[in-house]
């Protein structure tokens, strides 16, 4: 076993590998960027060298100042997480050459797989059923166009050399064609520094499932069962589980063999997963998936693994780069239970899962248990940045049965606060109570087909959310004022009274509260057993509580005890119950004058990024939902889009330029 390790990766799965590191005795190195050097995992590790600045291109992906971090201090392997530079053959032949040991696969293997047409014309000649398709070498628009017709709509555009669904497109007519495949030839050669393409029958009704496999240097290969990664956004995975649902033996023995056989036809070294599509427009077959990639790195998704197999994947690669053979056999190998995983990321679902960016002013997960489990790379007041993906946490459940596990799932979402940013909570909860993900009618469409379900029209806050926030507000002043009064010179002042008095009639106040673009008027009226009534646009409520000074409220409504979270933040104010999240903002009438809104007919940027294509002139009419702007931020591209029918007045940016969060994109005129 190795006596020190670097790991070239951060956050997440930076952590992930030295808790295992830390178990087995082997001292850990982390290595970080300008926006990590207060970071999680830069605490958790025995040693810390920076590497550069907060762009991933000036740290994280500079494989020398990786390399040279590791000799520095002695470190004899890298593990290289997944992202960055996991997949990169180059980096694993420099480790090799500096002396070092590369904790994962032969350089070999990656390239095999690294190119996505190679791979599957590989595995072809292994026997392994693969997608109909293309993947030459000829990329001119005009062949890639004769290929999409030969193949059959709807196709799939791929990168060759990527995944995470960058430079990824469905295209469903002939017409559709050549815009899909310059936004994908774009998006790829950003991501990859390679714009070439395959194409792929695109499957009606898929599943995404993958078999983890593991090889040793001694000609041992094993499989550790599949994993079910259909649910998906934008093709990236949301929530994962393993076992597949309703999983016939004979198809998971089928899928392990071939697993097994890809692994070994690239001679294979390390942990890797094999991903397959599967046709279930008749249900879950053996003669109906086909090889899709393998990723010659370890998965975001691992965990559920782990959770039904009880063996610590990270164990064996450190194992098995350091000379060992697998730990076990395929005949010792068995599934216990079921797990899931759900990906807790920094965004909102409401604005197509647009990213999010600031500060986690509260971060509190779920306890941990023998279910529960909580990876994370981040901590309460660490922000999330436009540089790196949006992920706070994964948070994976095991139990018994698939409907228990589920169970579990939901009611540690509910738990889990967050504030500061938007985030995905709520929908994940209603994925995992949802009849069709609970009834296993499962593929990959499934979030466009239950969108509606899933991401609900918004809501006005309820009387009880005003309530709530009225309560907290009232509290935070009177605390406030008994603090000065105690400081002064006379603590019975009239002026220190927070009753909201009136001459010959019962104390209230008003409360100004901006729910979205909409502002509510609530009266708190003070009554004489110091409850609270708080009227609302449609009803009242009586209620009283306390803050316990670590933003928790105790409050009883209408004889119901409930607990909230409370974070104000400025005039922001975030109310969090179980599984909701309501933000909204005090409006002080007083400053009215100074917030009239002055950006009308006015498109930000909604974060940092990267303007990358203009698809309009100064002078244009534009109808309302017609795409104007692509802004590439935290390595997604965005489409701006016009609110309104109106004309472009204003355009100050040009493709290529570089933007700040709420920078004016375009003017636009709108017509009445």
């Amino acid at each position: 076993m190795f006596r020190k390790i670097l790991i070239a990766n951060r956050g997440e799965i930076a952590c992930r590998v030295i808790r295992t590191a830390k178990r087995l005795g082997v001292a850990t190195v982390a290595v970080y960027s300008d926006a990590d050097a207060k970071a999680r995992h830069v605490a958790m590790a025995d040693e810390a060298v920076h590497i550069g600045g907060a762009a991933v291109r000036d740290s994280y992906l500079v494989a020398e100042r990786v390399i040279n971090a590791a000799k520095l201090t002695g470190a004899q392997a890298i593990h290289p997480g997944y992202g960055f530079l996991s997949e990169n053959s180059g980096f694993a032949k420099a480790c090799a050459e500096a002396g070092l040991v590369f904790i994962g696969p032969p350089p070999s293997a990656i390239e095999a797989m690294g190119l996505k047409g190679a791979a599957k014309a590989l595995m072809e000649k292994a026997k392994v059923p693969v997608v109909p398709g293309y993947h030459g070498d000829d990329q001119s628009p005009e062949l890639l166009a004769k290929e999409a017709e030969r193949i059959g709509y709807p196709v799939l555009i791929k990168a060759v050399a990527g995944g995470g669904g960058k430079g990824m497109r469905r295209v469903d007519a002939p017409k559709d064609f050549a815009a899909a495949l310059a936004g994908a030839q774009r998006e790829a050669a950003n991501a990859f520094g390679d714009d070439k393409v395959l194409l792929e029958k695109y499957l009606v009704k898929p599943r995404h499932i993958e078999i983890q496999v593991f090889a040793d240097s001694h000609g041992n290969a094993v499989h550790l069962f599949e994993r079910d990664c259909s649910v998906q956004r934008r093709h990236q995975k949301v929530l994962e589980e393993a076992p597949a649902p309703d999983m016939p033996p004979a198809m998971r023995s089928a899928m392990g063999e071939a697993a097994v056989a890809a692994a070994k036809a690239i001679g294979y070294v390390g942990a890797g997963t094999v991903e397959f599509i599967a046709d279930v427009s008749e249900g879950l077959k053996p003669d109906r998936f086909y090889f899709m990639e393998m990723n010659t790195r370890l998965q975001v998704e691992h965990p559920v693994t782990e959770m039904i197999t009880g063996q610590d994947l990270v164990e064996w690669q450190l194992r098995v780069a350091s000379g060992e053979r697998l730990p076990l056999a395929q005949k010792d190998l068995v599934i216990d239970g079921h797990a899931v995983e759900a990906r807790i990321y920094a965004e909102d679902p409401q604005k197509n899962f647009l990213p999010s960016v600031g500060t986690l002013h509260r971060l509190r997960p779920p306890a941990e248990d023998a279910h529960v489990r909580v990876d994370t790379g981040v901590r309460e007041g660490d922000a999330v940045t436009p540089y790196y993906d949006p992920m706070i946490a994964k948070l994976i459940v095991w139990d018994r049965d698939r409907l228990s596990a589920l169970r579990r799932m939901r009611q540690a979402l509910a738990e889990y606060q967050v504030a500061g940013v938007a985030t995905n909570t709520a929908f994940l909860i209603a994925l995992a109570g949802h009849p069709a993900f609970m009834a296993g009618d499962l593929d990959t469409g499934f979030i466009e087909r239950f969108r509606a379900d899933l991401i609900p029209t918004p809501q006005p806050a309820s009387t009880m959310i005003l309530a709530l926030v009225a309560l907290a507000v009232t509290l935070e002043r009177r605390e406030a004022v008994a603090r000065q009064s105690a400081q002064s010179g006379d603590p019975w002042s009239p002026w220190a009274a927070v009753n909201g008095w009136r001459m010959n009639d019962q104390g209230w106040d008003e409360l100004i509260l901006r729910d979205r673009d909409s502002d509510i008027h609530c009266r708190i009226e003070y009554l004489p057993d110091g409850d609270l009534r708080v009227h609302g646009p449609e009803s009242s409520l009586v209620v009283q509580g306390n803050l316990d000074g670590d933003g928790g409220l105790d409050a009883v409504i209408e004889g119901r005890r409930l607990r909230a979270g409370i974070v104000r933040q400025n005039d922001d104010i975030v109310v969090l119950l179980p599984g909701e999240s309501h933000r909204l903002t005090i409006i002080d009438p007083r400053a009215a004058g100074d917030a009239e809104e002055g950006g009308g007919g006015q498109l930000t940027a909604p974060m940092p990024g990267k303007v990358v294509q203009v698809l309009v002139t100064e002078g244009a009419k534009v109808e309302k939902g017609q795409p104007l702007l692509i802004l590439e931020a935290m390595k997604m591209e965005h489409t701006i889009s016009a609110p309104a029918r109106g004309t472009v007045t204003k355009l100050p940016f040009l493709a290529g330029d570089q933007v700040a969060e709420g920078a004016v994109l375009l003017n636009l005129e709108t017509e009445d």
